[in-house]
């Protein structure tokens, strides 16, 4: 047993904390999971046009990057799991946006929604590493990618599947009421984490040193490319995730949210599976093989590119598939970042990463709307993620170990 998997079951036995942290995670997915099915299913109910249905993936990735600034700051004065609770309760307030929303037919307090849940994603992402790095010794890294990974894909393997069974069978509200109780999950399950930190003071006294910046020009090749796999992933990958519910529209125009969200739930499905394929002390090796990388951003962009020639379960093994591969790349490039840098580089090299993640998603989903008006969703597919993968392949190889 050398997987991921049984690397994250090996750190979580060791670690109260981590347990703890796990459990908040998983309640604050599982809340995400059914506001994205809020979201989606009612702008989709609403007969929202395609372009406004790809700009909702845009709010919901480019307050991320403010979101970063403010987290990487934070945390030069506050302690991670300060950083996280701070976080949950913002998230708990922001419930309004959705009742506002559901109150006055509102697609601008949806959106808002999205926009919210991403700056508070992008703030607490150097929190989380910060506190991964300082919690976890270096042989235990790969737990720490397992988890995130496991917090990425549970918000709709949990929140998403249960979303979908209850949309259509309970008020807009009681969704609503039932994230509410997610976040007081969370916050209960923070603090107990909390109060098992103190015991890592003194075992991990050399890993707490003051944060710092990290500067580009400073770094190593391999610093470098650490922080670029994570943007050249949604490079390749956010015109596909952004375009995904217009295309559950162009293929099933009379039951768009029959099919968006069953993909919403095999997009998940493929983005948990596909970090646990890979071995643990394989996974060092894996981040450096660009040849790999790149295969796996290839099968990605392929297993969309033949949505259009499939019908119902088809597509949705395709999307499970195309999943599966990126998040084989997700895990490599959250690894490098965690691996390549020291406890005090570690929030600013991450805030960097999802920075950039978030300037690359933004940007070429935009592009992405743009074609998909103009030529339809799935022309915008080929031609942006297809660009945007030659363009991934002429950076790796330029910072090739």
């Amino acid at each position: 047993m050398n997987t991921l998997l049984y690397a994250l079951f090996s750190a979580l036995r060791c670690h109260r904390w981590l347990r703890m942290l796990a459990c908040a995670f998983l309640f604050t997915s599982l809340g995400n999971g059914l506001t994205q099915v809020l979201v989606f299913g009612l702008l989709l109910d609403w007969q929202a046009p395609a372009s406004l249905l790809t700009l909702a993936y845009l709010f919901a990735t480019l307050p991320g990057f403010l979101g970063s600034l403010v987290g990487e700051k934070l945390c030069l004065s506050y302690s991670p799991i300060t950083l996280l609770i701070a976080t949950e309760c913002l998230g708990f307030i922001a419930l309004l946006f959705p009742l506002m929303g559901i109150h006055f037919h509102s697609i601008t307090a949806m959106l808002a929604v999205q926009s919210t849940e991403a700056f508070l994603g992008g703030m607490s992402w150097p929190a989380l590493t910060l506190l991964f790095k300082r919690g976890l010794s270096e042989a235990e890294l790969p737990a720490a990618t397992c988890l995130e990974n496991v917090i990425f894909a549970s918000q709709v393997l949990a929140g998403t599947g249960l979303g979908i069974v209850l949309f259509h069978h309970l008020p807009a509200l009681a969704l609503v009421g039932i994230d509410a109780l997610t976040f007081a999950g969370s916050l209960l399950m923070l603090a107990l984490a909390g109060k098992s930190l103190p015991s890592l003071v003194t075992h991990y006294a050399a890993e707490t040193a003051r944060p710092g910046a990290v500067h580009w020009r400073t770094l190593a090749p391999q610093q470098k490319r650490s922080l670029l796999l994570l943007p050249a992933l949604a490079a390749v990958g956010s015109p596909a995730m952004a375009l995904l519910p217009a295309l559950a529209q162009q293929i099933e125009p009379d039951n768009a949210a029959g099919l968006a969200l069953p993909l919403l739930f095999a997009r998940s499905l493929g983005q948990l599976c596909g970090p646990l394929l890979l071995k643990r002390d394989s996974l060092p090796r894996y981040a450096r093989q660009n040849r790999l990388l790149l295969l796996c951003l290839g099968l990605f962009l392929i297993s969309y590119g033949v949505i259009p020639l499939l019908s119902g379960v088809q597509i949705l093994g395709m999307v499970f598939l195309a999943h599966l591969a990126s998040n084989i790349v997700f895990a490599a490039g959250t690894f490098s970042v965690l691996s390549s840098f020291q406890a005090a580089e570690v929030s600013s090299a991450s805030g960097k990463a999802w920075r950039w993640q978030t300037v690359s998603a933004s940007l070429f989903t935009c592009i992405a709307a743009l074609v998909a008006a103009s030529l339809g969703p799935m022309q915008a597919l080929y031609i942006v993620s297809t660009g945007a993968l030659l363009m991934v392949a002429g950076i790796m190889a330029h910072y090739r170990q």
